[in-house]
């Protein structure tokens, strides 16, 4: 449960991360897996039935680190296809290319960038955030802003 996450917050970083929440994905850019812890962190309003569809599909499907081949071989374009039609009027733009990270623990660069649909980036992302992939990206993000960790370390 969030609120369990947040017990350990103070006042001011609970306002802090209800704001950061409030605020639409895209204005974040680069840093929003940094921003905000990735178990909390929701790319969509469909993102329960996105994972859900998405690991009922790809079960055996590693997320952490993307096999190129596991997106864009004809196999894999045949099982692709009809989960990324299947959010066709659902989720806007769903077919537009973007840029996904192939290791989940890497920023994104020319080495570790593939172009997938938006749709696949949804359902990898939200994966990866639920399974604990980017809990790296995020504490290496929150290290570099100088915030105190909740262990008694600063």
């Amino acid at each position: 449960m969030a609120a369990a996450g947040l017990a350990g917050l103070g006042p001011g970083e609970v306002a802090a991360a209800a704001q950061a929440l409030a605020l639409p994905a895209e204005s974040f850019g680069n840093d929003l897996i940094s921003s905000v812890e990735p178990k909390f962190l929701k790319l969509t309003q469909l993102d329960e039935r996105i994972y859900e569809q998405f690991r009922g599909t790809f079960q055996n499907l590693r997320v952490d680190v993307l096999d190129p081949e596991e997106l864009k071989s004809e196999a894999a374009k045949e099982k692709w296809r009809p989960f990324c039609l299947s959010f066709e009027g659902l989720v806007e733009d769903f077919n537009f290319g973007t840029l996904l990270r192939l290791d989940s623990r890497g920023e994104y660069s020319e080495e570790n960038s593939i172009l997938a649909t938006r749709i696949q980036f949804l359902a990898i992302e939200i994966a990866r955030n639920r399974e604990g992939c980017n809990e790296d990206v995020h504490r290496r993000g929150r290290g570099a802003t100088g915030e105190r960790n909740h262990g008694g370390e600063s």
